[in-house]
């Protein structure tokens, strides 16, 4: 695997999560994908990362902005620096009340790409007391 062909795993995921694709992300995702969250264990298996994604849709409709994507030579590591743009649809167990509030979230991911060009890691960082506090604002 190259660098090149990293990105262009990376930018059919991205693209499909810009436009709300579960299934199109999942695409990108290998079968054992292990997923680490804020403040939650990490889980394991494309069914759970399904389902995670479904569930936050439910919640939030975001869109990564401003992204810089950094890989290894190799194309096995790939770190994201973006951010998170958009709207809090439905209110999160411990956060504010919902009311359409808007939102921008400095993100970053960090992924593994496995030998058949599949994403088998993501680690998703971001401040979720952050998030909380501008949802208190508006």
């Amino acid at each position: 695997m190259s660098a090149a062909d990293t990105e262009t795993v990376i930018a059919r995921a991205l693209t499909a999560f810009k436009a709300g694709d579960i299934d199109g992300v999942a695409a990108c995702l290998a079968e054992d994908v292990a997923v680490d969250l804020p403040g939650t264990p990490r889980e394991i298996g494309l069914d759970k990362a399904r389902w995670r994604l479904a569930d936050l849709s439910r919640f939030l409709r975001a869109e990564a902005m401003d992204i810089a994507i950094m890989t290894d030579r190799g194309g096995v590591r790939a770190a994201l620096e973006f951010t998170l743009s958009g709207t809090y649809l439905a209110t999160l167990p411990g956060f504010p009340e919902a009311r359409g509030q808007t939102f921008r979230l400095p993100a970053g991911l960090f992924l593994d790409i496995d030998d058949e060009d599949l994403i088998s890691r993501v680690t998703i960082c971001c401040d979720p007391a952050r998030l909380s506090a501008s949802l208190q604002e508006e």
